[in-house]
């Protein structure tokens, strides 16, 4: 089945990736040194990828494809599904194809997988800390350049789900942009005056709800609210549209901030700061 996600072009991915690690266009680049030295053009290689860590699984097609790129006839099983969460130990993929192709591939499809997993595994943690089904977990635009899609992906496969893409999707109106226009209110209403259909605006203060409402805000982002605060702005909200608990959310505060009634709370950490996970790849000579 071929991977596909929007805005995001695999086979670009893999060859700029790739023709980063093989240096070519530099001196002496444009190959693999130490494989093509050591290793004969015929060898054969079977290969096992494994978690050494419980994690939650993703990105093993943008891996698969890595290979195959390479190798086009390599034999790849895929041994579990994206998303899931898996035990120390557990298999993830199986290969057999040409040496020299598994090694050069190796490194660009292990990092894929270690960070995209590590994200989907933090994400987890933090559906399960939130412990909340009313309320949806989100992430931010604190992505690697270049890596947003297949980052915003992760975040899915660990159960969470993607606040808006880009600059593109919806208006978000912060602090900046609300010292420009000289207030909360103008500055939604010049938005709604440009023909934005979703506009959310970000306040930080009780006062600032209403006169976002009555502008036309979409959504309010409830910015470094405390829990009892949070309460507040949501009977003051009272449902009129969604609301998004933003700023000091961490495992330990996630909890009692999604118990407060907002609809969303969105944390940066989520694809800024996620730890890779722990993955193997070992190979036997055929």
């Amino acid at each position: 089945m071929t991977f596909t996600l929007n805005g995001f072009d695999l086979e670009a991915f893999v060859r700029d990736t790739l023709a980063e690690d093989l240096g070519e266009g530099l001196p002496g680049g444009g190959k693999d040194v130490t494989s093509e030295s050591v290793i004969p053009a015929d060898a054969r290689f079977s290969g096992v990828m494994d978690s050494r860590d419980p994690i939650v699984v993703a990105g093993l097609p943008v891996a698969e494809a890595f290979f195959r790129a390479l190798d086009p006839g390599m034999t790849i099983e895929l041994l579990v599904e994206e998303g899931e969460s898996v035990a120390p130990g557990t298999d993830l993929m199986r290969l057999e194809g040409n040496a020299r192709a598994m090694l050069t591939a190796e490194r660009s499809a292990l990092n894929t997988v270690q960070h995209l997993s590590g994200i989907a595994t933090m994400v987890r943690e933090y559906v399960l800390a939130m412990d909340n089904p009313d309320c949806t977990l989100l992430d931010t635009r604190k992505t690697i350049p270049g890596l947003r899609p297949l980052e915003k992906y992760a975040v899915r496969m660990g159960g969470g789900s993607n606040h808006r893409m880009g600059l593109w999707d919806a208006a978000m109106i912060k602090d900046n942009h609300v010292l420009v226009a000289g207030s909360v209110g103008e500055a939604v209403r010049r938005a709604v005056d440009a023909g934005v259909k979703d506009i959310i605006c970000e306040v930080d203060r009780l006062d600032q709800i209403e006169p976002a409402l009555e502008a036309g805000a979409t959504r309010l982002l409830l910015d470094n609210m405390d829990p009892p605060t949070l309460r507040e702005a949501v009977a003051i909200v009272a449902a009129r549209v969604p609301t998004e608990a933003s700023g000091g959310i961490n495992l330990d505060t996630i909890e009692a901030k999604a118990a407060t009634g907002v609809d969303y709370v969105s944390v940066g950490r989520l694809t800024q700061s996620a730890p890779a996970a722990d993955i193997g790849l070992d190979f036997t000579p055929l």
